[in-house]
C-alpha cells in the first residue's frame, strides 16, 4: 500500500452515533473506624483509649455541569499529617489542605492573591486567601475538629461557575460548635478573562452566636495574551469591631519574548480578619515592582537566563516604612533539566514589639538594616537518584543566620521511593546563639496497584517536635479501602509523648 491509502481524507464516514443520555450517578461511600488513642496534653488526659465511629460520604451528579457532595460525621483519619517547617519570620505560615474532601474542586473557591505560572507577582495565596478550608475542621496546632457533617455544590450553571459549601463542626474544647458557609460565583466576559464574588459566613451555633463574614469582589484580565491585571476588594465584619477591616489589591503582569515584568500595590486595614480565610499580616500598604529578562543564548548546557531585579516595600498604612526586601537575582536553566538560583538580599524591618523567633532567643524593639545571599539547586528528576541544596548566609536582624538545606530522593524501582530532607539554620543573636534544625525523612512502597503505604517521620528543634505517621491502605474493590494509620507526636525539650493513636477505617463504595 502506498502513504497516500492513510490519508485521512480517504476515511469512511461514521454514522448513527448518538450522545448518551444524562446519567444522574449516586455514589454513597459509608465508612466504619476503630482507635486507640492517647493523648496528654487534652482534658482530661486519655490513656488507651478505645473508639469507634461511622459516617458516609454522598456524590450525586445533578447535571453533567453540577456535582453535589454531602458527607456525615466526616473523618479524616487516613490523611498524612502536615510537613514541619522551621519559620525565623514573625509572620504565621499557611499550610497546605491535605484532606480530600476540601482539596476536590477547591479552585471553584479561589479567591485571593492568586499568581500566574512565570511571572512574579509579589504576593501569592500563601499570604491572603479569603477561604482557607483548613478553618474548618482543624486548630490552629492542625489538631482534628469533630465535623459533623455538611454539603458542596460545584459545577457551572449558565454561564456561571458556582462553588456553594456548608460544614457544621462540633464543640471540641473551648471551641464551640459552628457552622461555615462559603457562596462563591464567577463568570468569563472576554477570553480567559473572568469576575466574581465570594461570601463566607463563620458563626457559632451555640447561645454566645458570635460571628465572623467577609465578602469580596475580585476581577483577573487577561489582554494581548502575555498581560494580567489582577485586582480585589475584601471586606471583613464581625459581632466585635476587632475584626472589621478591608482589604484591596491590583497588579499587573506582562510577560513577552524577552522581558517579565510586574507591579502591585496592596492595602490591607488593621483589623481586617477573615473568619475562614488567612492573612499573615495586617496594617500596611505594600508596593513591590520587579523586571528582567528570560534570555535563551546560544551556550552549551544553558537553556535559559533569567536576571531580574525586585523591591518589595511595605509601610503602615499613613505611610512610615514598616519594612523592604531589595533583591538582584539570576536563575540559571540547564539543558536538558536542572536549575540554579542565586539571590542577593538587602533587608530593613521595624520592629514594634519583641520577636522571638526561638524559645528564649528574642530580637528587642529597633530598626534594623541586613543583607543576606542565598544560592539553591534543584536537579532533574529524570535519574533514580535527585534533589535540591541550598546556603544562605548574612545578617539576620542584629545577629547572623547560616542556614544549610537540602533533600534527595531515590527511586531504585518503580514501586519504591526514599525521601530525605534536612534543614540547619545557625543563627547567633545578643540574646544567645541557637539552631533550629528540621529533618524529615519519607519512604513510600507499593506492593501493587492495591496495596500500597508510607511513612514519615519528621523533627524539628523549633517546635520541640518528633512526628511518626504510617499509613497503610489496602484497596479491596473499586474506590473501597481499608487503612491502617499509626501517628505519634513526641515533646524533645520534656520527652513527653504527647499523643499516640492507631486506628484503622474502612471504605466502601456503592453506586446508584
Amino acid at each position: 500500500l502506498g502513504r497516500a491509502d492513510f490519508s485521512a481524507s480517504l476515511y469512511a464516514n461514521l454514522v448513527g452515533l448518538e450522545a448518551p443520555p444524562l446519567s444522574r450517578t449516586l455514589e454513597l461511600k459509608p465508612y466504619a473506624i476503630s482507635n486507640l488513642t492517647t493523648d496528654n496534653v487534652s482534658t482530661p488526659k486519655r490513656k488507651n483509649d478505645l473508639g469507634g465511629d461511622f459516617g458516609v460520604d454522598a456524590k450525586y451528579s445533578i447535571t453533567q455541569n453540577l456535582t453535589a457532595d454531602l458527607t456525615y460525621n466526616t473523618d479524616f483519619s487516613q490523611v498524612e499529617v502536615d510537613q514541619q517547617v522551621v519559620n525565623l519570620t514573625r509572620f504565621g505560615i499557611l499550610f497546605p489542605e491535605r484532606r480530600e474532601f476540601f482539596i476536590e474542586n477547591a479552585g471553584s473557591f479561589t479567591f485571593g492573591d492568586v499568581t500566574e505560572r512565570n511571572y512574579r507577582m509579589g504576593a501569592s495565596l500563601s499570604d491572603f486567601t479569603l477561604f482557607n478550608s483548613r478553618q474548618i475542621g482543624l486548630t490552629k496546632d492542625g489538631l482534628p475538629i469533630p465535623i459533623a457533617g455538611g454539603g458542596r455544590l460545584t459545577g457551572r450553571v449558565g454561564g456561571w461557575e458556582v462553588g456553594l459549601l456548608d460544614m457544621q463542626t462540633q464543640r471540641a474544647g473551648t471551641t464551640p460548635t459552628e457552622n461555615f458557609a462559603v457562596a462563591r460565583v464567577r463568570r468569563n466576559i472576554f477570553g480567559n478573562s473572568d469576575i466574581g464574588l465570594l461570601a463566607a459566613n463563620r458563626q457559632a451555633t451555640d447561645s454566645s452566636g458570635t460571628y465572623n463574614r467577609s465578602y469580596g469582589v475580585d476581577a483577573n484580565i487577561r489582554l494581548l495574551g502575555n498581560l494580567i491585571i489582577n485586582s480585589y476588594v475584601a471586606v471583613s465584619a464581625s459581632d466585635t469591631a476587632s475584626s472589621n477591616g478591608t482589604a484591596g489589591r491590583v497588579s499587573a503582569a506582562y510577560r513577552g519574548k524577552l522581558w517579565n515584568s510586574s507591579a502591585m500595590y496592596k492595602r490591607v486595614s488593621d483589623h481586617f480578619d477573615p473568619g475562614i480565610g488567612f492573612v499573615n499580616r495586617r496594617g500596611f500598604q505594600q508596593m513591590y515592582a520587579t523586571t528582567g529578562i528570560h534570555a535563551r543564548p546560544k551556550l552549551k548546557g544553558i537553556q535559559e537566563l533569567n536576571p531580574y531585579i525586585e523591591a518589595d516595600l511595605y509601610t503602615d498604612l499613613d505611610g512610615s516604612a514598616q519594612s523592604h526586601q531589595i533583591t538582584a537575582a539570576l536563575d540559571v536553566f540547564f539543558q536538558p533539566d536542572g536549575e540554579l538560583k542565586l539571590q542577593v538580599n538587602d533587608w530593613f524591618d521595624r520592629l514594634d514589639r519583641t520577636f522571638t523567633p526561638f524559645p528564649g532567643r528574642s530580637i528587642p524593639v529597633g530598626r534594623y538594616n541586613f543583607r543576606n545571599a542565598k544560592a539553591t539547586y534543584t536537579s532533574t528528576q529524570r535519574y533514580p537518584v535527585y534533589g535540591n541544596a541550598g546556603v544562605q548566609v548574612g545578617d539576620f536582624y542584629n545577629g547572623t543566620n547560616t542556614t544549610l538545606s537540602g533533600g534527595l530522593t531515590w527511586r531504585p524501582r518503580y514501586d519504591i521511593s526514599f525521601e530525605g530532607t534536612y534543614q540547619h539554620n545557625d543563627v547567633s543573636l545578643p540574646s544567645g546563639a541557637f539552631a533550629a534544625d528540621l529533618a524529615g525523612v519519607r519512604v513510600k512502597y507499593a506492593y501493587s496497584t492495591t496495596l500500597f503505604g508510607s511513612t514519615f517521620v519528621q523533627y524539628n528543634t523549633q517546635s520541640r517536635s518528633f512526628v511518626t505517621n504510617a499509613r497503610l491502605a489496602w484497596r479491596y474493590a473499586p474506590l473501597s479501602d481499608v487503612f491502617l494509620v499509626y501517628t505519634e507526636r513526641q515533646n524533645t525539650f520534656t520527652n513527653v509523648r504527647n499523643e499516640r493513636s492507631v486506628a484503622i477505617k474502612v471504605t466502601r463504595m456503592v453506586a446508584f
